[in-house]
């Protein structure tokens, strides 16, 4: 039976095509058909509907899936301390995530040189700087409703993650409620396959236009980017999680690394934390010597919530979309993306397509624009298995941290040479 094309890659293909397309079309873009026609009207219209689409998401995901995910985490107060720790553990390497990524990519600056200005007349300005403590007065909503009609992405947070730990409290009084949300959940993630179902011909429509009209100029700013995402990745991996666990345990990180391979490349060729979660616990328990009762609560938990390599995404993504438009970021802007996509990390699901529209929320509440999703969006389908490996790390780490911390951690077991521990590859 002939095997189905995955999304990832008509995505890759819609990329590579719009790129071939519009590079053909460059020397002859002043041509009335090509430029009215081809580039005025049908990539327009592709591109710009598919990005619309894409906005059009980002409310009802928020709300929904924030709520589902508040409620979830909720029950963490039975297992009392050890679920605030890893609690406190994947906010605290999600926000450290970010910043990293905001840090390194003004460093790297991977989108000076190229100016999207060209394609898109619109006039973008960053919102007029606020106090930080401002922006977490509005945090606040004082209209929940207005604040889903106009797109308040941090006062909808708030909401929801108020309405998931309401829902939690009351348990069975609200079982309803909490049934509803979770059937609208699963609605919105269909629409969300849906709209991504278009993602090829957007991508090409979007891709298409940009080479057109700026012909070879935008292959080197891509090229930085990626290698700014990675750079950041193996940073967060090494120096953050790794320095961690040396500090709260004192256990040799090249051993871990060593031990936790297994898992590391069925994430990377999977590209799925979910699809992961048995090989990660079975690895956790067998060759890093996590007790099943810490393993079978804290990478459930960070399969759900732990989205550092999102969050790097995400970080690197904002600084270089502000740079191809022209426009620069302040502190409060950027500790408004580490606060949006940290608290946005909590309860995203894990399917194609999420990490996209998330990161059109984080761009929407500093009011840079979504449009340039559209450069990142193909060769970002490639990151997503490193993304998807440092994710699965970050979650091992702090399994081991709190397994130490609880006593429940067989430190034998980890400096066993248990190369040979059957792990069982589905």
């Amino acid at each position: 039976m002939k095997k189905k094309m995955g999304l990832t890659t008509k995505i890759f293909i819609g990329l590579i095509t719009g790129l071939i397309f519009g590079l053909i079309l460059y020397p002859i873009r002043e041509n009335v058909f090509v430029s009215k026609v081809l580039i005025g009207f049908v990539f327009q219209l592709g591109g710009k509907a598919f990005i619309s689409a894409i906005k059009m998401m980002v409310v009802p995901l928020v709300l929904v899936s924030l709520t589902c995910g508040a409620a979830a985490i909720g029950d963490v107060k039975k297992l009392g301390r050890v679920g605030v720790r890893t609690l406190a553990f994947y906010l605290v390497t999600t926000a450290i995530a970010i910043t990293l990524a905001i840090t390194l990519a003004n460093i790297v600056a991977p989108g000076l040189g190229l100016d999207l200005g060209t394609l898109d007349k619109t006039e973008y300005t960053i919102k007029q700087s606020k106090p930080f403590v401002q922006v977490l007065i509005d945090m606040v909503p004082t209209n929940p409703i207005k604040s889903l009609a106009e797109g308040n992405m941090l006062q909808i947070i708030v909401f929801a993650l108020l309405m998931g730990t309401g829902l939690t409290i009351l348990g069975d009084k609200a079982k309803k409620i909490k049934d509803l949300f979770e059937e609208a959940n699963t609605l919105v993630l269909k629409l969300v396959e849906i709209v991504m179902k278009m993602a090829p011909i957007g991508v090409f429509c979007l891709i298409a236009r940009t080479f057109a009209t700026l012909g070879y100029e935008p292959m080197v700013p891509l090229a930085k980017y990626m290698i700014t995402v990675l750079g950041a990745l193996v940073i967060h991996a090494i120096v953050t999680y790794q320095g961690m666990l040396y500090a709260f345990t004192g256990l040799n990180p090249i051993k871990f690394f060593k031990n936790f391979s297994p898992a590391m490349l069925v994430a990377f060729s999977t590209a799925s934390s979910s699809s992961t979660l048995p090989i990660t616990i079975e690895t956790a328990e067998k060759r890093l010597g996590v007790s099943k009762n810490i393993a079978s609560f804290t990478l459930p938990l960070g399969a759900t919530i732990n989205m550092d390599g999102t969050a790097i995404m995400q970080g690197v993504a904002t600084v270089f979309i502000a740079q191809v438009y022209g426009m620069s970021l302040g502190l409060p802007q950027y500790l408004t993306v580490i606060l949006t996509a940290t608290l946005a990390s909590v309860g995203t699901a894990g399917v194609p397509g999420v990490g996209l529209i998330m990161l059109s929320m984080v761009l929407q509440q500093v009011n840079l624009p979504v449009e340039g999703i559209a450069l990142i969006m193909g060769i970002d389908r490639l990151l997503d298995m490193s993304r998807t490996a440092i994710n699965i790390t970050g979650d091992a780490a702090c399994s081991m941290i709190i397994a130490k911390k609880e006593g429940e951690l067989d430190v034998d077991v980890f400096n066993s040479d248990n190369e040979d521990a059957e792990i069982e590859v589905a």
